[in-house]
């Protein structure tokens, strides 16, 4: 496995409050080649402070800590940064047990999600995707928003639990999000995936060009609709692609309709 440059080696900081975790993860990064342990801290403040002394590249970074969490260590980091150019956060890797944070870990910006227990494998190709990341951000030139269309902030990818690990969704590849109690079922060819999110705090964070409510538990891919159909009484369906039809709840039926410029 290649560092971020050759020669260089890549720089990690561990942060976790559990010894016996961090333990593991030195033994286990003792094993990849082209990586430097710096340091550890066993708690928010301890990690903002060794990573202002050590200037790591790479932080694995726990979820779960007293006092100060590592999402709250990673918004500090990331405020840092838009205040001070001179200044660029490290990269991070969340190193936790639980998987419903996904969603908040990835709109800071983190490199991967990596469930404990953490295995030799998963932890290097969280390496591995930091250094394609840091070499990729490299070579880049400098674009403006409207270039890389993300200037409004919407969510261009997801992270869902799968097995043992978590995969990467490109959000272009979601047809349909069905409600199901405090989760959401994302439809993606012919697999789903539940997400512990609700379907109205996803709905915020969708580009509203791209995707449209049409129903309290279901929101669709605008380019999946075929047509709309009335069938009596007030009552409208959509037809889509795949020739399923779905009601349309009362509450959304004005903006389907606006859609079709009714």
């Amino acid at each position: 496995m290649a560092a971020t440059t050759e020669g260089q080696r890549l720089r990690i900081l561990i942060v976790d409050d559990e010894p016996l975790a961090v333990e593991r993860l030195r033994v286990i990064c003792g094993r990849l080649d082209g990586i430097e342990i710096v340091g550890d801290a066993a708690d928010g403040e301890e990690a903002l402070e060794r990573i202002g002394e050590l200037a790591p590249d790479l932080v694995l970074l726990d979820m779960t800590m007293p006092h100060l969490d590592g999402l709250e260590v990673a918004r500090r980091l990331a405020a840092n940064t838009r205040e001070r150019a001179d200044a660029p956060a490290p990269a991070i890797v969340f190193v936790t047990a639980h998987d419903h944070f996904a969603v908040e870990a990835f709109d800071l910006d983190a490199v991967d999600y990596v469930l404990k227990p953490v295995s030799a494998e998963r932890l290097e190709r969280a390496v591995a995707r930091t250094i394609a990341r840091t070499q990729a951000r490299g070579s880049e030139e400098p674009r403006d928003s409207a270039q890389n269309g993300s200037d409004e902030g919407w969510l261009q990818e997801l992270w869902v639990p799968h097995r043992s690990e978590l995969l990467r969704i490109d959000i272009a590849q979601v047809a349909r999000i069905d409600a199901e109690r405090d989760y959401v079922r994302l439809h993606v060819g012919e697999s789903s995936y539940l997400l512990l999110k609700t379907i109205a705090g996803l709905e915020e964070r969708l580009d509203p060009k791209e995707f449209i409510r049409i129903h309290r538990s279901t929101i669709l891919r605008r380019d999946t609709i075929r047509g709309l159909r009335h069938d009596g009484l007030g009552v409208w369906s959509v037809e889509l692609e795949n020739g399923e039809d779905l009601r349309i709840g009362r509450t959304y039926l004005p903006g389907v309709k606006a859609m079709a410029g009714r």
